[in-house]
């Protein structure tokens, strides 16, 4: 399981339901009684649950680091946990769902075998088609860049980034049932005025240290020159992206696609 920053589930989760929470209707949250958000994270799904559910809003994370901001932020309940062996008794749930977790794990079914044991009814992820993020950009270079960063980083790490309408079929290969699926598309801009975050973005982009949080991922594609010339190139375009946001001439629009896949629980025996 990767690791991830307050920052980086702030700047890639931030808004994402700000605007339409209609991609989330299969998931009957004003029905539900009991609620568990797995891989909460900092919590951003957990304060929409919890806005959209009467019932209660659990989460649930392996990192400790993580759960201490969501607890903090969202005043709802948050326990330590693996995805794969949740901490609950079965049918603890009514509604156990995960967003953008699947995709960073080496064995989603399991996960989801383990969701299906400690739900009652529904089962549901939202998780990214990262191979269909698009990227446009002032810093011209930017769009052609993250592609090339994007496939090659698809390629070399270890999981599944890019389910797509894969997911529905390891719903089905999990037992789940009534499988149903929504697509919701994510679009986080930049543009003046920037805040704190964009401009350590930015910094991260020109200083190359962004891009080293996915060297082990890239270095198993490239080779070494290949690594160096992107990580010079990508220096190259965030001193760019520094330039113009000093103007406030920089702007970015990134549009990320997220399927929403929804399954119900088999009758026991």
């Amino acid at each position: 399981m990767r690791k991830f920053s307050p920052e980086y589930l702030r700047r890639t989760r931030d808004g994402m339901w700000t605007g339409s929470r209609d991609a989330l209707r299969d998931l009957s949250l004003s029905d539900r009684n009991r609620v568990l958000d797995v891989g909460c994270g900092t919590g951003e799904l957990s304060r929409v649950l919890d806005a959209e559910s009467p019932g209660d809003v659990v989460g649930v994370d392996a990192d400790t680091e993580l759960l201490a901001v969501a607890r903090r932020e969202t005043g709802l309940g948050a326990v330590a946990g693996d995805a794969t062996r949740l901490p609950f008794v079965d049918d603890a749930f009514d509604l156990v769902v995960c967003q953008a977790l699947l995709v960073n794990l080496p064995r989603p079914t399991d996960a989801l075998a383990s969701f299906s044991r400690v739900s009652s009814d529904l089962v549901a992820a939202v998780e990214p088609d990262n191979a269909a993020v698009s990227v446009d950009s002032t810093v011209s270079a930017e769009v052609a860049l993250e592609r090339s960063v994007r496939e090659a980083y698809i390629e070399g790490v270890r999981t599944d980034v890019a389910l797509g309408d894969r997911l529905p079929d390891l719903f089905r290969e999990a037992g789940l049932r009534d499988v149903r699926t929504r697509r919701h598309f994510h679009r986080k801009v930049t543009e003046p005025p920037y805040d704190e975050l964009d401009v350590r973005v930015a910094a991260r982009k020109a200083d190359g240290s962004g891009l080293a949080t996915h060297e082990a991922e890239l270095r198993r594609t490239l080779s070494d020159s290949a690594y160096d010339a992107l990580r010079r190139d990508w220096r190259q375009m965030g001193k760019a992206v520094v330039e113009q946001m000093q103007d406030e001439r920089y702007r970015r629009a990134e549009v990320v696609p997220f399927d929403v896949v929804v399954g119900r629980v088999p009758d026991r025996l």
